[in-house]
């Protein structure tokens, strides 16, 4: 069966180009054809199963002997690279495999085979991506076998159709194959954009300057005192996790990391008012953020101030119960990690929040969430937002079923998972 003019499962083989990548394919894996115009040897995988589940394994066939390289999942938040011939090489929560097929090189040197013509190498790129309510990784097995791992996120959320989990794509040129394999996806799904689509914020054509390393949390409105110091000045200031108002639960559990506290006030902590002391809160707003952005903007000349915040409003989301946030309905819940993500490796700030519970604002009260602290942070002069720790919205799934910055000032940060990339 030839699919996508090069794309094949045929003989229990996966052949690309006509070269065997994937072989013992299994019986109930199938490739549909690319409908998008984005790239021409390009088909979906997908798996014949009568079985259901909120999380389903499916091995496809063996990787062997074949160099690859991979980018992987090895924390919640983060991704990294790693290289191997073999399927069992294969990390769990893989995000993206990219298959050298064919000897030779796509730049033409050292391409000559034994009867004196040439050929290029053939690199065949794997895309996991998102089909439904479910989500599809990579791993391996230890028979060498490449497996699809595909989980929706809520145990009350079993059925899946299994016709488009990875995409396939092949070609000479690994960059024009990746570049193109992406954009084929996009015309797929439809639920976002690849950058060539997208406005690019002005941030970009300037150097800027984060708080984070050189403050962590213990950031304040003196870190502008550092601009004195320096001679190359930066033009965007990038003020890190330590501006916003937090607290913890009376009864929470110490935890090796603290990432439990929890968002208890739209604005930010004393540390950024003016005169500001502990415990006492400035609500004139010409004392409060706005004074520092001006001070940033007016005597050190930056051209950008951008802040942080979690997706959430904080690592342990907004506190419930509190007097000023109690329009937002944020619900106690307790987040449960993937298998994939926890065999990678044991996370310290994920094990503070599991502990305690994050406060997820109601679904039908994040509008106007995001509404309110993006309107007091443009009205204070921010120019954009650093959102954080996206990943965890995968491990709140059960139960849910799965424009104040005019120059798309926001930055995604730690957001390294297909539901970040393709949603």
């Amino acid at each position: 069966m030839t699919v996508g003019a090069g794309i094949s499962v045929a003989d229990r083989n996966l052949n690309v180009l006509g070269k065997p990548v994937l072989t013992d394919v299994h019986d109930n894996v199938f490739v549909t054809s690319s409908s998008g115009d984005g790239i021409i040897n390009g088909a979906f995988i997908g798996v014949r199963s009568d079985q259901t589940g909120s999380r389903r394994v499916f091995p496809v066939g063996k990787l062997q002997g074949l160099r690859f390289m991979c980018v992987f999942r090895f924390k919640l938040w983060w991704m990294t690279q790693r290289m191997g011939n073999s399927g069992h090489d294969i990390p769990t929560e893989t995000q993206f495999l990219i298959v050298e097929t064919s000897d030779g090189s796509h730049f033409g040197e050292n391409d000559e085979v034994d009867d004196g013509s040439h050929q290029s190498a053939v690199y065949t790129v794997f895309l996991p991506i998102l089909e439904g309510d479910f989500r599809a990784v990579i791993q391996g097995n230890a028979n060498d076998e490449l497996e699809i791992c595909l989980e929706s996120g809520d145990p009350a959320v079993k059925d899946f159709e299994g016709s488009h989990l990875v995409f396939v794509a092949a070609g000479s040129d690994p960059f024009d194959v990746i570049t193109n394999a992406v954009k084929t996806v996009e015309s797929h799904l439809q639920t976002f954009s690849h950058r060539d689509r997208k406005k690019m914020p002005d941030i970009l054509n300037w150097f800027g300057w984060c708080t984070w390393d050189a403050f962590y949390t213990d950031v304040s409105n003196k870190a502008s005192e550092s601009f004195e110091k320096r001679r190359n000045f930066p033009k965007i200031s990038y003020h890190d996790d330590g501006w916003q108002t937090v607290g913890m639960d009376p009864n929470s559990i110490e935890a090796k990391a603290d990432n439990s506290a929890k968002l208890t006030h739209i604005k930010e902590n004393h540390k950024f008012q003016k005169d500001g002391k502990e415990g006492h809160r400035v609500e004139d707003p010409s004392m409060g953020l706005g004074h520092i952005v001006a001070d940033i903007k007016d005597n050190h000349n930056m051209k950008y101030v951008y802040v942080w915040h979690a997706i959430t409003g904080y690592w342990g989301g907004v506190r419930p119960g509190v007097a000023e946030m109690e329009h937002y309905d944020s619900k106690l819940l307790f987040p449960v990690s993937s298998p994939g993500i926890e065999s990678n490796e044991n996370c310290d700030a994920l094990k503070a929040i599991t502990v305690n519970g994050l406060g997820l604002v109601h679904p039908e009260k994040v509008f106007n969430f995001y509404n309110e602290l993006h309107s007091y942070l443009a009205s204070a002069g921010i120019d954009g937002v650093k959102v954080d720790v996206q990943n965890i919205l995968e491990t709140l799934g059960a139960g849910h079923g799965g424009g104040n910055f005019p120059d798309n000032g926001i930055i995604s940060c730690m957001s390294h998972n297909t539901d970040g990339l393709y949603r």
